[in-house]
């Protein structure tokens, strides 16, 4: 009897070792929870870059669909005006897209240098599109080449490269994490148009499957999933694959697009998306994402002015953040390889800024009483920050006319950070009641500061400071204790 309970004992020791054993079921699924590392890093960098990246035009519209130059394809085969009519001019009417592959060279590409520039962003991970809605591999896909019946990944066809895998090994050298945006439908892949089931579990799920144990993502973002419901691309079946199965089971994070059913469900296992402003709910884990212009694949078409400012950019990660949620930033690379000039300088500019405010910012958690100043609830979502004054979606600056400038808040422990899109001589620190043992500081300044109490809130009086005792950008106030 003895000998029975220690073989019982050890076989559930066993078990408890190996860990839960996921079902090809949300209500199993679920249990699995969002890894803590991808809450906490904040802030990551998006890469779209594919064939798309050579005629990489799209109109500027604010706002539209009609902006991403991406879906290049997509425009000129549904025969929209904007597109059609700049292809026709520039490449003719018999020029087919797959031809533009000829001209992906990619020859300038240098993963080190792309991978030394995110690392200064301050950016703590990357996601490239392994392939977008064109089915073009970035890797050495043979999928990719089966079923179009051509060559349509990177290493067999023009730029005789694997690009994915190239940056891949250059992000980890850098130290930082990489994911990877995957597409689960191909818009005119011959198997897709043809028999859509063969698809999924022909070419979509072996190629995917390949993807991750080549390349072991800790993060996939999972896109193109609105034609059919979860069960028809058989997501449960594939994520209880990657769950327990996979080399990054215990690691990698996975969005909510897996199915025209699932997004903004499964909260508990899965993280939410959004584009270009929309305000999510701080209960939840949830990512933000958005180009630099209006466009996530290069477009020759934007100019300067269409590109957010290095300040601007800041204060997109900042509300984001202050609202519980994660920036997913992305650049357009070039079809020789190179990531603009312009993109280049902002980036470097944001990482400037975290360097010496990063504490502010990373490991954070939304200050959720801020939001009851305002309006007494949580954030409905919006592109609207919730900071009475400041509208991130126009980024209109405070008026001269406002007695303050609003803050935005973290929390981190007991302490409380607040970040400031102006200067202003008092600093107001909505709501707080200040306490015996609370130390006031700025980041990045030495200067000596006092939390007095004025009506309701709190303020820091900054009229005595000399200029230079004060950072140039967002000031941050860092209240130790506070909480």
């Amino acid at each position: 009897m003895k000998k029975l309970f220690t073989i019982l004992f050890m076989a559930l020791s066993m078990g408890v070792a190996q860990g839960q054993k996921y079902e090809p079921n949300w209500n199993s699924l679920n249990q699995r929870k969002i890894p803590g590392w991808f809450h906490q890093d904040k802030f990551g960098i998006f890469i779209h870059w594919g064939v798309y990246a050579v005629p990489s035009f799209a109109p500027v519209i604010e706002n539209s669909g009609e902006s991403y130059s991406e879906w290049y394809w997509y425009r000129i085969m549904e025969k929209s005006k904007n597109f059609l009519d700049f292809h026709n001019k520039n490449f003719g009417a018999d020029f087919e897209y797959p031809q533009f592959e000829k001209r992906f060279h990619a020859e300038l590409f240098d993963p080190k240098q792309w991978a030394d520039v995110f690392k200064r962003s301050g950016a703590r991970y990357v996601v490239l599109t392994s392939k977008h809605h064109e089915g073009y591999a970035l890797w050495d896909s043979k999928e990719a080449d089966k079923s179009w019946g051509r060559p349509w990944n990177a290493v067999s066809g023009t730029p005789k490269r694997d690009l994915l895998g190239d940056l891949t090994s250059a992000v980890r050298d850098a130290g930082l994490k990489m994911g990877y945006y995957y597409s689960l439908y191909e818009w005119y892949n011959p198997v897709w148009k043809q028999d859509r089931q063969k698809y999924v579990k022909e070419h979509m799920f072996p190629q995917f499957k390949d993807l991750v144990t080549r390349y072991k993502p800790s993060v996939i973002f999972s896109d193109g999933e609105w034609d059919l419901k979860d069960t028809e691309w058989n997501s449960p079946e594939l994520l209880a694959w990657l769950y327990n199965e996979s080399p990054v089971a215990k690691e990698v994070v996975v969005n909510d697009r897996w199915g025209s059913n699932t997004r903004e469900k499964n909260t508990a296992s899965t993280y939410t998306t959004s584009e270009y402003g929309s305000g999510m709910d701080p209960n939840v884990i949830w990512e933000e994402s958005r180009g630099i212009g209006h466009s996530y694949g290069y477009n020759r078409n934007e100019k300067l002015e269409d590109y957010k400012t290095s300040h601007d950019l800041i204060l997109m990660l900042v509300d984001i953040v202050s609202r519980g949620g994660n920036l997913l930033l992305d650049i357009g690379p070039t079809a020789d390889g190179r990531i603009p000039v312009i993109m280049q300088q902002r980036l470097t500019d944001i990482g400037s800024w975290l360097t010496i405010n990063g504490e502010a910012i990373y490991g954070t958690e939304a200050y959720k009483q801020s939001y009851q100043w305002s309006e007494g609830k949580m954030p409905e979502k919006s592109g609207k920050s919730y900071m009475a004054g400041y509208d991130i979606a126009k980024m209109v600056q405070p008026t001269k006319e406002q007695a303050y400038v609003e803050a935005f808040y973290t929390v981190k422990g007991k302490d409380l950070f607040c970040i400031y899109p102006a200067y202003s001589p008092v600093l107001k620190v909505r709501g707080l009641n200040p306490r015996v043992g609370v130390k006031v500081s700025i980041l990045g300044s030495n200067a000596k500061l006092n939390l007095k109490k004025s009506g309701k809130d709190a303020v820091v009086d900054l009229s005595g400071l000399k200029p230079g005792d004060v950072p140039e950008k967002l000031i941050v106030l860092k209240l130790e204790n506070a909480l």
